[in-house]
């Protein structure tokens, strides 16, 4: 399983409608993905404009290739794209380890 991890930062004073707007992307477009296998959202608390968003993807290729060569990742980005102050770090990770 791969992580992709997105740091995001939006416009000033528009947390409230990227919080819905997040959340619509990731329901209505990404979780219909292949390959997508979960997600978590993080609010910056001491950076009110900073978000972290954590897909869980079967492959690399599926993220890299599968979506964001396709339709769905346009879709997705008009949806939360105009909240954007800057493009998105997007990284991926592999998982070392974890606890129980």
């Amino acid at each position: 399983m791969i992580l992709e991890i997105a740091d995001i930062r939006i416009k000033p004073g528009s947390q409230e409608a990227f919080d819905a707007a997040i959340r619509e992307g990731v329901a209505t477009v990404i979780a219909l993905a292949k390959g997508y296998k979960g997600h978590r959202i993080n609010k910056g608390i001491e950076s009110p404009e900073r978000y972290v968003l954590m897909i869980y993807w079967d492959t690399l290729a599926n993220h890299t290739v599968d979506f964001r060569e396709s339709p769905a990742f346009q879709a997705w980005r008009a949806i939360v794209g105009p909240y954007f102050a800057a493009a998105p770090a997007v990284e991926h990770f592999s998982l070392l380890s974890k606890s129980t």
